[in-house]
């Protein structure tokens, strides 16, 4: 009997150890609480600390209070001037009304499905009013706003509250980047083409006004050379006129000279008798000294 009893009592022991664990929670300080009966929510907890429920009927689901982050995957957009971008959007947001939460979206895998799509739905339909210039400006702000205004009266009701939604990385599908960047080469060539025609256009009216101006240069130069010419040829024949009415042997002999210097080049030779005409003056020179 003993025996028996001390068994009763141990088994007694056990089993309101179990239970005394079963009705006793932690809540960390960055969790709140929702205490379920049979699956129905009848309380929330949000302090921290050591809390109590009842054994066997009550479970306890954790939520983060945190800042938590909504991701969904990227999405192809066609804007107002139907070009296609791939637009990737978050969401950051904090679970404030866990019972609320619990009620709408029952677990948090359901409310991440629902509120991806939801996030895409608002992003497809703010984006695809605007331009792509919009998309790469200061106007893209003003598109996240309206964005985020419309998120957040849709998530109050599930218990949430949004803290921001962003627009991450706006691309252009392979194909429309391919056709952009094709374009944009089209016409940085057409525009190289014209730099150079309008180029060598200026360099042929630059020669042309040069070799213009040379000839100009030119034709002066020699108009100037020519009176120069004239006029030291004129000098010239003064000083032989002059010359001629002092000595006219002399000046008859220079020209003479001059005759044969024009018509011998250089190593030519030429045999003259002494009595030639080439040294007549010669004589004539000799002839003068020797009657003095």
């Amino acid at each position: 009997m003993n025996k028996i009893g001390l068994i009763i009592v141990g088994i007694f022991v056990i089993v309101g150890g179990f239970l005394a664990l079963d009705g006793m929670y932690t809540v960390h300080v960055t969790r709140s609480a929702l205490v379920l009966q049979f699956g129905r929510p009848v309380a929330i907890k949000t302090e921290p600390g050591l809390h109590f429920k009842v054994p066997m009927l009550q479970s306890v689901e954790y939520y983060d209070k945190r800042i938590l982050e909504l991701d969904p995957q990227p999405q192809e957009v066609i804007l107002k001037d139907q070009k296609r971008v791939n637009v990737d959007s978050f969401m950051r947001y904090r679970i404030t009304n866990p019972l609320e939460f619990k009620k709408k979206a029952v677990t948090q895998a359901n409310f991440l499905q629902l509120f991806g799509g939801r996030l895409n739905s608002e992003v497809r339909a703010a984006v695809g009013q605007v331009l792509l210039a919009d998309m790469l400006s200061p106007k893209r702000d003003d598109i996240m706003a309206v964005i985020t205004k419309e998120i957040r009266a849709e998530a109050k009701e599930f218990g949430v509250e949004v803290v921001d939604v962003r627009i991450g990385r706006t691309d252009l599908p392979r194909a429309t980047a391919e056709s952009v960047y094709n374009r944009m080469r089209s016409q940085r060539v057409a525009q190289a083409a014209q730099l150079r025609a309008e180029g060598a256009e200026i360099k042929a009216r630059i020669q042309s006004n040069a070799d213009r101006e040379r000839t100009v240069i030119l034709a002066e130069a020699e108009r100037q050379a020519r009176i120069l010419r004239g006029e030291g040829e004129g000098q010239q024949t003064r000083i032989l006129n002059d010359a001629f009415g002092r000595d006219p042997e002399f000046f008859a002999f220079y020209r003479s000279m001059e005759a044969y210097g024009k018509a011998l080049g250089d190593g030519t030779t030429m045999v003259l008798s002494p009595d030639s005409e080439f040294f007549r003056f010669f004589n004539e020179i000799g002839k003068g000294s020797n009657k003095k």
